[in-house]
């Protein structure tokens, strides 16, 4: 009976309705809910227009323009310093003095040798040679004479001799008298030729010889004696001074560090692939550490060859004006703009990624608030900024923050930056972020 009329019930369509609802509700029933696409917040940057410039930035550390380590070339006793560390100083200035007075002896010594060896040689070239070509002229001379007369003697004994008036012995008493006056004339002659032409050199070179010998020692002495004065080559600034009056100064080691501080130098060593792209007078700015300003520069020398050690190449970037805060032997951090593109199309450096095969792209928003994924072309890269050569256009906005790894054609929400960001930031990024300007959320009331 109560099936019967349970069904008879049911009959009626509002009831079966009503039934089955009741039935649903009871059972925990829910109506089919359609998948929502996830919603990714993001924040984007418009491309704009821009003079931008290859930066390339390595360590280096800081040498003065030019170094002087002032070491004596002789182990004595410091007698005195005229400079302290710190004292600027002019090249050729006299800035300490050694024991010297053995050596002082020694250079009076030789420079009394010298001169008496100027005075034999005067005398020589002066005096005794001459009187020795006089002498030997006079002996020719005589020579001669007795020649002459031995041969008129001759003469006359021959023609007698011929004509039978003398015995042939008085004529060989004369023949044999001639030949000796012949041979004592010529023997005359060859010494004064002799002096003329051997003699004079010999007797020169033998006074050079021994006026070289003196002045030689003399100079070797005086040099010995310049050792105990220690002068500065070069201008510049005292920076080393380890020694002190009374202590042993040994010869070749450091006595006196002399740099010029006019000009300072940081050498870096860079990278081939880098190092290519840079040449001399290259703009540059060294970074101090702990110091928010930089110190200007320009690139002096980019070296010809390649470090074997590093296989790097040696570039040196040089400051005019160093100021206080730059020392020599300080770690800096060197940046050189290497390429300047002017009125170039760019993007911050966080809007551009790599694909594996080493292309570039960018995640722009559309007006379907979709990101959409494009290829682009890149050029100069400075440190925060990316140059664009192809692929967007000037005024897309490209995302900067939450576009990496996010497929193509996601839901986007742009969010507005961060307060202090904001406040740094362009109209241009304002209205690459959709146009509206939206209000910052308020916060909920308590």
């Amino acid at each position: 009976m109560r099936a019967d009329s349970l069904r008879g019930g049911l009959r009626s369509p509002f009831l079966y309705i009503a039934l089955c609802v009741l039935t649903c509700v009871a059972l925990g029933c829910r109506p089919e809910e359609k998948v929502k696409d996830p919603v990714v917040s993001v924040q984007t940057t418009a491309a704009h227009r821009t003079t931008i410039s290859q930066v390339i930035s390595a360590d280096a550390v800081v040498f003065p323009l030019q170094q002087a380590v002032l070491t004596p070339k002789i182990t004595s006793t410091i007698k005195s310093f005229l400079v302290q560390r710190g004292s600027r100083v002019r090249k050729g200035q006299l800035l300490a003095i050694l024991e010297n007075a053995d050596l002082s002896a020694a250079a009076e010594q030789s420079k009394g040798e010298f001169e008496q060896a100027e005075a034999g040689y005067a005398t020589t070239t002066g005096a005794s040679l001459p009187e020795q070509i006089q002498k030997a002229e006079l002996d020719t001379a005589a020579a001669k004479s007795a020649l002459d007369a031995q041969q008129q003697i001759y003469n006359s004994r021959k023609e007698l001799f011929d004509q039978g008036g003398i015995p042939r012995r008085d004529f060989d008493s004369a023949q044999v008298s001639l030949m000796q006056a012949r041979s004592q004339y010529e023997q005359a002659q060859k010494q004064l030729d002799d002096l003329h032409k051997i003699g004079r050199e010999q007797a020169l070179k033998s006074a050079n010889g021994q006026l070289a010998a003196a002045k030689g020692k003399f100079l070797g002495a005086q040099a010995l004696l310049s050792y105990s004065e220690i002068k500065s080559p070069i201008d510049g600034v005292v920076t080393e001074r380890p020694q002190y009056p009374g202590e042993l100064a040994a010869a070749n080691q450091p006595l006196l560090t002399v740099m010029d501080l006019s000009k300072l130098i940081a050498k870096a060593h860079i990278a081939q692939s880098e190092a290519v792209a840079l040449k001399v007078g290259d703009a540059a700015e060294m970074q101090l550490p702990g110091l928010d300003e930089k110190v200007k520069g320009r690139v002096s020398l980019v070296s010809p060859a390649v470090d074997p050690g590093s296989t790097t190449i040696e570039v040196w970037v040089e400051t005019a004006k160093p100021g206080s805060a730059l020392k020599p032997g300080m770690t800096v951090q060197v940046q050189i703009a290497a390429a300047t593109a002017k009125d170039a199309l760019a993007v911050p450096a966080s809007a551009v990624y790599k694909n594996a095969d080493g292309t570039s792209f960018v995640v722009v928003t559309g007006a379907d608030e979709k990101a959409h994924v494009k290829a682009v072309e890149t050029g100069i890269k400075s440190t925060t900024e990316v140059q664009i050569l192809s692929g967007i256009k000037e005024g897309e906005a490209v995302i900067t923050s939450g576009g990496y790894a996010l497929p193509d054609n996601t839901l986007i929400k742009v969010e507005a930056p961060a307060p202090a960001e904001k406040a740094t930031g362009s109209a241009d990024e304002s209205d690459a972020r959709g146009g509206d300007k939206k209000k910052p959320v308020e916060k909920a009331k308590d």
